[in-house]
């Protein structure tokens, strides 16, 4: 479970009584599909032939257009998961990653379970001694993509969540 049982307003869009603007909406969007999309390879390479994965990366950009409405993106986010459930290991985390993604314009609080899925995803390639520094350089990859208009606010999110992301942030 990557959703906190108390949600932080600024992660809650305005519509539904947070602060979250349509814009940062779409920034924390767009940072979740390049997290996913970053270890889309490592499914795609276990299982070319199920596209849920992929589809659910285009879907989620496809919303911050305004091409897809929000429950596609969503339904395309659970696919993905789907995917996930039979695989093991790096594959199964990346489609995880991807299915987090896709759930974004749902609830924004699921960037990070896409981020900590493609950490643990690039972990899952390593052998024990490598894995840690694997996922900080992971870490440091998604660190050096955060727009900055929501930099902050995932910076804060990560300390705050950590705990419920299997601590791969602090790692």
């Amino acid at each position: 479970m990557i959703l906190p049982k108390v949600r932080d307003p600024r992660l809650v869009t305005i519509r539904r009584g947070g602060t979250l603007t349509d814009d940062d909406h779409r920034l924390l969007a767009l940072w979740a599909a390049d997290c996913a999309e970053h270890v889309l390879h490592l499914v795609e390479a276990e299982r070319p032939e199920d596209s849920r994965p992929r589809t659910a990366v285009e879907s989620v950009r496809a919303w911050t257009r305004g091409d897809l409405g929000m429950m596609a993106s969503r339904a395309a986010g659970g696919h993905a998961m789907g995917a996930a459930r039979d695989l093991v290991g790096a594959a199964r985390h990346a489609a995880y990653a991807a299915g987090q993604a896709a759930c974004v314009p749902h609830v924004a609080e699921h960037d990070l379970g896409a981020a900590a899925y493609a950490i643990k995803a690039v972990r899952a390639t390593a052998t024990a001694d490598d894995g840690i520094a694997l996922g900080r350089r992971e870490l440091a990859w998604q660190r050096d993509r955060l727009p900055a208009p929501v930099r902050d606010l995932v910076l804060e999110d990560i300390v705050r969540r950590d705990d419920i992301c299997w601590s791969v942030f602090s790692a």
